[in-house]
């Protein structure tokens, strides 16, 4: 017997709004995960060495790298489980509570007040709790995002937030150059980890005024409150003068209530229904997560190791790269919406791979300096940084709703455990700075990495620039749409 659903219009009038202060509102209550994420990596960072002094815990310098590791461990378990609870629960559940699972592993961390085994464990404790905050955050945002932003202005404002990680980036060197250098060592380092958790507590106030996704609510048989969601929206657009122009009708989706869904049937989903979508999606997540970890978490090595910069100036050149990461997904994200996502990430992805490539044999060649391979490295990142943001926008629309935040998750995941390879690599590479032919080596391994993505998404991106995220990927719970038809396979990996 045929499945009959509820008809409904909400995705369609959602896609109709111009934007609003509701809007506005929503991005930065929001999107100040990615900010906390490159605050928490930075200001970790910055204190690394400081907690190998007596003064404060006299960690030994692997116990201090174990740090980072755990912290992503954290990432990936808590972006797999909040991930499904998203899915499950609901995106305004979970934004709530993975910022609060934040603030309390980042919160804690300050208040590590011994420097004995039991406190290190503590420590560890802390830093894995606040990582699995923001790998939550990673899922249930980029979800909560996309299925309130209207189609038109999807892209450019995804990439915009997830730019923003650099924002963090600056915030954190600046905030953890002052502590350690203006305050007691033991008192500054706390204090430094205390910055996210003070943001992140007036962001939580203003998230408890968002509504749930009415997209989530309607795929999951809440009629009535998706429609109260819609409405308030709605209102609060037109309270500000603007005449909402009449929804199409030939939008219209029928809908049954969703099915849970779990990372099992999420595999059937990805390699049965969207096999290519699964293959671009794990090529621009890794080819990325490699690159940036890669450079990033090795940039003070190679300043000091091949162009004698002290640890003490290292901020300066840092603040310089992230400035040059923070403006590319600003400045050409909208060319996502307009030239497309197909284009755009091609040419992101390979002219970044390119410019590093040339990087590469200058820097082999002694050509450049610490101000020069600085500058190179902004012009690489500039479009590096806005091909990533575009990774993250991609494996949020490409897939089913009901499945979304898994699927970020998943990807989330894998990319990280990819990008993970990075930092030892091009550590080893570096190593004491006596042989730059295997660094050399190194870049032209990374430029090859981002070619090949951009290579992958020439041929299998998605042309979602513009279109409903109902009509680039049909929702499993989707019932009868006219006009509509899925994009790869036909039927749902759940019908019997």
């Amino acid at each position: 017997m045929a499945v009959t659903g509820v008809r409904t219009l909400i995705p369609a009038r959602i896609d109709r709004l111009p934007w609003s202060s509701f809007h506005t509102r929503m991005v930065v209550a929001l999107g100040v995960a990615w900010i906390l994420d490159g605050l928490e990596i930075t200001v970790a960072s910055a204190v690394a060495d400081t907690l190998t002094k007596p003064e404060t815990l006299a960690m030994s310098s692997a116990a201090v790298g174990l740090l980072a590791t755990v912290y992503l461990v954290g990432e990936v378990v808590g972006a797999l489980y909040f991930g499904n609870l998203s899915d499950r629960l609901g995106r305004r559940n979970l934004f709530m509570l993975t910022l609060a699972v934040y603030l309390v592993g980042s919160g804690l961390t300050a208040l590590t007040l011994g420097n004995g085994p039991g406190w290190v464990i503590f420590l560890y404790l802390t830093r894995f709790i606040a990582g699995m905050g923001i790998g939550g955050e990673y899922a249930a945002i980029n979800s909560a995002i996309d299925e309130l932003i209207p189609a038109r202005y999807r892209g450019r404002v995804d990439i915009a937030v997830n730019g923003t990680y650099w924002a963090g980036a600056v915030l954190g060197t600046l905030g953890s150059f002052i502590l350690l250098n203006k305050m007691d060592l033991s008192l500054g380092w706390r204090l430094g980890f205390l910055i996210g958790p003070v943001l992140g507590l007036v962001i939580l106030l203003v998230r408890r005024n968002l509504p749930e996704s009415p997209r989530w609510q309607i795929m999951h048989g809440r009629n009535d409150e998706a429609e109260k969601s819609i409405s308030q929206i709605e209102r609060e657009v037109e309270d500000a003068g603007v005449t909402l122009p009449p929804v199409d009708e030939r939008k219209a989706i029928e809908v049954a209530p969703a099915e849970q869904i779990g990372y099992v049937a999420l595999a059937r989903v990805l390699f049965r229904e969207y096999p290519s979508r699964a293959i671009l999606g794990a090529s621009l997540m890794i080819s990325q997560s490699f690159l940036y970890n890669a450079i990033f978490f090795t940039y003070t090595l190679v300043l000091g190791k091949f162009y004698g910069v002290s640890s003490e100036a290292t901020p300066l050149y840092l603040i310089a790269f992230a400035l040059g990461n923070l403006i590319g997904p600003f400045t050409i994200g909208h060319l996502f919406d307009t030239i497309g996502r197909r284009a755009m990430l091609f040419s992101t992805y390979v002219i970044s791979g390119v410019l590093l490539g040339l990087t590469a044999v200058l820097f082999y060649a002694g050509a450049l300096n610490a101000v020069t391979q600085t500058i190179a490295w902004c012009v690489i990142f500039f479009f590096a940084s806005a091909g990533a943001s575009a990774a993250y926008l991609t494996v949020s629309e490409i897939f089913p709703l009901e499945v979304r935040a898994k699927a970020i998750a998943v990807f989330f995941a894998i990319a990280q455990c990819f990008g993970a390879l990075g930092p030892v690599i091009y550590g080893a590479l570096i190593g004491t700075g006596d042989h730059p032919v295997r660094l050399f080596v190194g870049y032209l391994l990374g430029a090859a990495v981002m070619i090949a993505g951009g290579l992958v998404a020439r041929f299998l991106a998605v042309d979602a620039e513009g279109k409903s995220l109902e009509d680039i990927a049909l929702p499993l719970s989707a019932t009868g749409r006219q006009g509509r038809t899925r994009a790869e396979g036909s039927a749902s990996p759940f019908s019997t």
